[in-house]
């Protein structure tokens, strides 16, 4: 996005020691109550659907104008749909009439039996999750949220089947899947990202005209053939989420507080939210307590700023500390790609730069920490600030606008048709209601 803007060079070692002083005392996360703790692993769900580089590393260096983004970078859900049901047979469920459902998976008891279709289909004894992305199983919350959107696959199948009776087998998955996409899409840009980036800051952007269509009107993301992932919004804006983990989350009225993640091998699966396993019984998440759903406010995120909860600088099945810790890694893998100083994006914005007062040292700042601090300086953590904010909206807001299957090029007048609370809107609580109403509420043992 800013290729032209001289890149970011400091020593490694004052990266390693910058990372170090971001993680924050136990217990001492301010918690962020205009962001439910959900929308913290929706955009990582949202993350796995655009972004996907399989052959980065962190320890070698990286050319900026080489790297391929391997998964399409629209908002059309290739995460949950994988190659489709020709290509990828085995996502979908083959018992199911016409072939246009998505393969649920089982929870089994400690002794074996079966209780509910709650958990990702899973490869046997392995349990490894067979989706489209299988970092979508990297923890309890984000698997939760793949199982989500397979179910409301599912639920929208067996509307449009008794709509439109006479589609069948791969027009019935076809026009399933545009309404998944279409309805995804609108909360994406309708519900999350007004949040993140704030409605003032959007509204200037995405512009409803009288005709009812909505028009786009960027500055910074500019593409000159196709659609492309900005460095800057993957390496750096984007990772904002990562302020957001809380060290712990209460997931629905019969399991316990648990941390986030506990450092080292595991003896029993219920110690923390790690993922790559079997869901264990009793494990439904009760959405309640991530999204906004009833009368009892969820758990909050929590505030975007340089502070990091510590479960996040022990990460398991990690050995190097560069790889442990995950500021240590933004720091270091942005360097390596050789990003530009948050200042000089700022100036390249017409954006007053942070103070060296404000950061807290006299160096250049990397790209990342600097979308941290400057929500926690400049918005109180609340939402991204105007260099990150602007970043992240418009990446979002030119994927839309460059994907020639988005609602916003085939039907631009278009608005959300399933039930809502607000008709004609669409939010991710309408989606989790539609979609899995057992787990719209917060007591989910008869369901698990």
């Amino acid at each position: 996005m800013f290729g032209k803007v001289p890149v970011f060079e400091n020593d490694p070692a004052f990266l390693r020691d910058l990372a170090d002083r971001m993680q924050d005392a136990p217990g001492a996360g301010g918690d962020n109550p205009a962001i439910p703790s959900g929308f913290t692993y929706f955009g990582q769900f949202v993350d796995h659907d655009i972004t996907f580089d399989p052959n980065s590393s962190l320890e070698r260096f990286n050319d900026p104008e080489g790297l391929r983004n391997f998964r399409t970078p629209r908002f059309d859900l290739d995460s949950l749909y994988g190659r489709g049901p020709d290509d990828q047979p085995y996502l979908y469920d083959q018992d199911a009439a016409d072939g246009a459902k998505l393969l649920i998976g089982k929870v089994r008891e400690d002794d074996g039996t079966i209780r509910a279709e709650d958990d990702l289909p899973r490869n046997g004894e392995q349990e490894r999750a067979l989706i489209g992305d299988p970092r979508n199983d990297e923890n309890t919350f984000v698997g939760q949220l793949q199982l989500a959107f397979i179910k409301f696959h599912n639920a929208v199948v067996d509307r449009v089947r008794a709509e439109q009776p006479t589609l069948k087998e791969g027009d019935l998955f076809k026009e399933a899947q545009r309404l998944v996409r279409w309805h995804y899409q609108w909360v994406v840009i309708h519900d999350f990202l007004p949040r993140i980036v704030g409605r003032s800051l959007l509204g200037r952007l995405l512009i409803r005209e009288p005709e009812g269509h909505e028009t786009v009107r960027l500055r910074f993301y500019r593409p000159r053939v196709r659609a492309f992932m900005p460095l800057e919004f993957s390496v750096a804006a984007y990772r904002y989420g990562h302020s957001q983990v809380r060290g712990g989350y209460k997931i629905n009225e019969v399991v316990p507080p648990l941390p986030t993640f506990k450092p080292g091998p595991l003896e029993d699966r219920r110690q923390d939210f790690r993922g790559f396993r079997g869901l264990p019984p009793q494990w439904t998440i009760g959405w309640p307590f991530f999204f906004e759903i009833d009368d009892e406010p969820p758990q909050p995120s929590r505030t975007i700023d340089t502070k990091l909860a510590g479960a996040l600088f022990s990460l398991p099945g990690e050995t190097a500390d560069d790889e442990k810790s995950l500021a240590r890694r933004n720091l270091l893998r942005a360097l390596r790609l050789h990003l530009p100083s948050g200042e000089r994006v700022a100036r390249a914005m017409g954006v007053n730069p942070l103070t060296a007062g404000e950061l807290g040292f006299n160096e250049p700042a990397p790209l990342w920490f600097y979308v941290l601090k400057e929500a926690e300086v400049r918005e109180g953590g609340v939402r991204l600030g105007p260099v990150g904010g602007r970043i992240v909206a418009e990446t979002f807001l030119g994927l839309l606008r460059a994907d020639p299957l988005s609602y916003f090029h085939v039907e631009p007048t278009w608005r959300p048709t399933l039930p809502a609370a607000e008709p004609g809107d669409f939010t991710m609580a309408d989606l989790l209601r539609f979609a899995v109403p057992h787990q719209t509420t917060r007591d989910t043992s008869a369901g698990s």
